[in-house]
């Protein structure tokens, strides 16, 4: 989606809006350490982000891949810088096509800064002279495709008259060019800045202005990235800031509560701005202290427009459905799919047209290294340390297992009570969520989409249990005819109450003025594609130890014997019938009834549970 378009919505809806710049890391861990905090940083609520071109254009690989993994894997509508330094016309092309290929709709187009180790800026051979250069190639070469937007430097209302009116002369005719809206320098004297937009308007240029923020996040970096940019210091900042620079925490609240000022003046003022583009320099903590400051929270349907992370790239922009085995394994479902010519559609899709690719060649590795491995989930010899791993899992006292490649979602806090005491009987648990009937779209655990709408979900559990265990739990499945169920083992012996291949929607979404939204299915084919994938994921845990060690037999033994099993509860308004056939194996054991958290959309309510 274009930034103007996201821009002329929020002013529509008469809203602040905001988004966030990130740079490519030197190192391999730093890129993955970006990476995880793009993915946090998304729950903050950015219309967008953008990604910098580092000068000399030595990162532009980089650039290009950190394009391609936000708009695919994060789902993040983003903005991909490009300079004309140390690029020739051909390296331009390669960009463009790449991001047009990623699904990337925006480019900051800039001449750039000089290159490493040089002073002064000079083009290349068969390359561009000036940033217009490169705005009317990519409008050539692309038509309207792209959203355009350029640099402006509030700065410029320094300079003596013939000066700035030169520097506003260039700037309109960049817009004339074909630009859409403009990113500015970061500046600290608001006041220079209102005046300069002032004279943006005066000189008939009508495009977005999206001002540009820098938080203050120590007294070094400040200082730092002031003199790169040669930004204006207004006094009042320095002498507020200086007398704590020896305390980055002092700094950073007096800086947040100073940048929040400035934020707040913009908005206020009279100049028809309503967005604000944060410089994060890659940190996360001083940016989101800025946003608390500013008391901006993140709307659901900005961070999440479904229930699963919606993927941007031009072939899976109308993707609405998807089987819910993937929930906690994002980036693999996507690798495996990502050769389909078509995806699940319309009210009840069909996934069994596209294929599932093979598992070899698509990824499906352990997010962890050993040493990583042995430290979470250290070296179980018993199938009661597998079961206390899970439970832990669920109560957030480890962070990952095999089949989660994230901590547990907000949703699994719902009833993390039972889902514990599930895997205390031996039902391990690896994906789930609560019955939901009817809450609002911008709930804070259970909502999604557009806003005043309602959302519901039938219950779903996904575990492995023996073969024993499972044959006790099967009869009080049977007894209550709501419930569907799918157990299938490594070998594919598949065992299933279901009378129907089609897909079962266990997620819906009704909201004023659409169809019904159905973007979470279960369906026998995605079921048994999954199984492969869940099988080996524990076989790679397995094989993390060494080869005739307890762990490594205990948990190739429960590979190869146990099943994997998936449970749905078509009555979405009893949100503890799902749970009532596994308290029945507990009684029949003579085993305590479990203390559980009662559900009522969403609500908890402790007491203690009746086995039926």
């Amino acid at each position: 989606m274009k930034i103007t378009e996201k821009i002329e919505q929020a002013n529509k809806e008469g809203r602040v809006w905001w988004s966030f710049e990130y740079f490519p890391p030197r190192t391999a861990q730093g890129l993955q350490n970006l990476l995880d905090r793009i993915e946090r940083m998304r729950a903050l609520g950015p219309e967008f982000i953008d990604i910098t071109w580092n000068a000399g254009g030595r990162t532009s690989d980089l650039t290009s891949e950190l394009v391609k993994t936000c708009q695919s894997l994060i789902g993040i509508e983003t903005c991909m810088h490009l300079t004309c330094t140390n690029m020739p016309k051909e390296k331009v092309d390669n960009a463009l096509r790449d991001a047009k290929a990623h699904g990337c709709r925006n480019i900051l187009a800039l001449r750039g800064d000089p290159p490493a180790g040089k002073e002064e800026w000079e083009s290349v051979e068969g390359g561009f002279e000036h940033g217009i250069d490169l705005v009317k190639h990519i409008r050539k070469n692309y038509g309207d495709y792209f959203d355009i937007a350029v640099a402006g430097f509030p700065q410029t209302q320094t300079l003596p008259p013939a000066e700035r009116d030169l520097e506003m002369k260039y700037l309109k005719e960049k817009i004339d060019a074909g630009v859409n809206f403009i990113f500015t320098q970061m500046f600290y004297d608001v006041d220079m800045f209102i005046d300069w937009v002032k004279a943006v308007r005066a000189a008939g240029i009508t495009v977005p202005i999206v001002p540009g923020i820098n938080p203050i996040q120590t007294w070094n970096g400040f200082m730092r990235a002031t003199s790169l940019a040669k930004t204006i210091i207004p006094p009042k900042f320095l002498q507020a800031l200086e007398p704590h620079k020896n305390n980055d925490e002092k700094v950073r609240e007096i800086g947040t509560k100073m940048v929040a000022d400035i934020c707040r003046r913009i908005i206020a003022e009279d100049v028809g701005i309503r967005g604000l583009h944060f410089y994060t320099m890659n940190l996360e903590k001083g940016t989101k202290m800025l946003l608390e400051e500013l008391e901006f929270v993140a709307r659901v349907q900005t961070i999440k427009p479904l229930p699963w992370r919606q993927c941007l790239t031009p072939t899976r922009r109308t993707e609405t459905i998807r089987p819910i085995f993937w929930a906690n394994r994002t980036k693999s479902y996507i690798s495996r799919t990502e050769n389909w010519d078509e995806y699940p559609n319309g009210r009840f899709g069909d996934s069994r047209s596209p294929a599932y690719g093979e598992l070899d060649g698509y990824g499906v590795w352990l997010k962890q290294s050993k040493e990583e491995a042995h430290a979470l989930w250290g070296h179980p010899t018993s199938y009661a340390q597998i079961a206390r791993l899970f439970s832990k899992f669920c109560t957030k006292e480890i962070s990952a297992l095999p089949w989660s490649d994230e901590p547990p979602s907000a949703e699994m806090s719902v009833i993390s009570s039972q889902l514990g005491r599930m895997n205390e009987l031996g039902f391990l648990t690896i994906n789930s969520q609560p019955a939901v009937n009817g809450v609002r779209s911008d709930h804070p655990v259970h909502g999604w989409g557009p806003s005043k709408g309602y959302v519901y979900q039938k219950a779903y559990l996904e575990f492995f249990a023996s073969p024993a265990l499972l044959s006790t739990l099967l009869p009080y499945i049977s007894r209550d005819s709501n419930i569907t169920y799918y157990a299938i083992n490594k070998h594919g012996d598949l065992r299933t109450n279901s009378h129907s291949e089609g897909p079962n929607a266990v997620t819906w979404g009704v909201f004023p003025g659409k169809e019904i939204i159905q973007p979470t299915i279960v369906e026998a084919i995605s079921f048994m594609a999954w199984k492969d994938e869940a099988f080996e994921l524990g076989m790679q845990w397995a094989n993390l130890y060494e080869s005739g060690s307890a762990s490594r037999s205990l948990i190739t033994d429960m590979m190869e014997n146990y099943f994997l099993v998936n449970v749905v509860h078509n009555d979405f308004q009893d949100t503890e019938a799902i749970f009532r056939p596994f308290w029945a194996v507990a009684a029949e054991a003579g085993l305590e009834q479990p203390e559980i958290q009662r559900l009522s959309n969403g609500v908890r309510q402790l007491e203690v549970a009746s086995v039926a």
